[in-house]
């Protein structure tokens, strides 16, 4: 079944998550935008991040735990007094391929692994520019035959990103399919970044909160490293996408990236993918961080889960 649909707030928004909303949305683009800026150290960005992402309400009733997979660090996130998961999710955490860790992101793995009753990895893979293109999808990719070694069958397992770890997941599931690798069962895909060579951006009329287009033109181009962004590991958008799992990708109707996750909906149902596109009206760039505090992100997260585990 392929779907399309826009995601208004369930009932509509009172006025107290009008005003949460508002309260959000200034104090990121006070927060972030002046850090993530092209031209500012990446050091100080990564920084940055750390210290604004702390203000953030990760789950409680969860452990993070330092972790390897496959030889990758990252983080095992579980449900507190959990029994031994019989599902798994490998999760690859957004920031332009340049910044972000499992720790900026325990909002979403925290959420994603209580609504799945599941064990998230987050992998904290290498970055750009130390690490350019293919480091991040070899670490991807070893992360997820790390969680195959462990026992977890290909359909008990989903592969979910936000931003340039959505574009991750996409190239992690096209490199898998490349070498042969049973493929999840789902990909999960948040304001997916999936066109390196920035050939489509549409900037929304009230200005993106959080990325600008010369921020993440100099993370593609870091990334790169002078690597053909047409090529389909680095830019998705243009791949052969037939064969991959059903995709659930989730975006905000105010973001720089909305483009890139209507292309990419639309090219995954030409594929023949089974493919749902939830869009969000009034939400900036992955929105789901700000679970706890915004009603949309925990519906969003909610409905994320649901359709990892049909039914929970």
């Amino acid at each position: 079944m392929h779907e399309s649909k826009r995601n208004g707030p369930a009932g509509g928004e009172s006025l107290v998550q009008r005003f949460t909303a508002a309260i959000l949305r200034a104090t990121l683009q006070a927060a972030l935008l002046p850090a993530f800026r092209a031209g500012r150290p990446i050091d100080y960005q990564r920084r940055r991040l750390s210290m604004v992402t702390k203000l953030t309400l990760p789950p409680r009733r969860v452990d993070y735990r330092s972790a390897e997979c496959g030889g990758i660090p990252g983080e095992s996130v579980t449900a507190r007094g959990a029994k031994p998961a019989g599902r798994a999710l490998l999760y690859l955490h957004g920031g332009g391929y340049c910044v972000g860790s499992p720790a900026t992101h325990r909002v979403i793995t925290g959420r994603l692994a209580l609504g799945c009753a599941a064990r998230v990895f987050a992998a904290d893979y290498r970055l750009a520019p130390e690490h350019p293109f293919p480091a991040a999808v070899d670490d991807a990719v070893a992360a997820y035959r790390g969680l195959l070694a462990e026992g977890f069958t290909p359909q008990d397992l989903a592969i979910a990103g936000d931003s340039a770890g959505g574009g991750l997941s996409v190239a992690t599931a096209l490199r898998l399919r490349e070498l042969g690798v049973p493929l999840p069962g789902a990909l999960v895909l948040f304001s997916p970044w999936v066109d390196l060579g920035l050939s489509a951006l549409v900037p929304p009329a009230s200005g993106d909160v959080m990325i600008t287009e010369p921020w993440i033109a100099e993370c593609a181009r870091f990334y790169l490293a002078g690597r053909n962004p047409s090529e389909p590991l680095v830019s998705p958008i243009v791949a052969d996408l037939r064969g991959l799992p059903r995709t659930l990708i989730q975006v905000g109707s105010d973001e720089l990236l909305l483009s890139d996750s209507r292309r990419l909906h639309a090219a995954l149902v030409a594929a023949g993918v089974a493919a749902t596109l939830q869009e969000y009206p009034r939400r900036w760039h992955v929105f789901q961080a700000n679970a706890g505090l915004l009603a949309d992100a925990d519906r969003a997260l909610a409905s994320a889960a649901g359709f990892i585990v049909p039914g929970s």
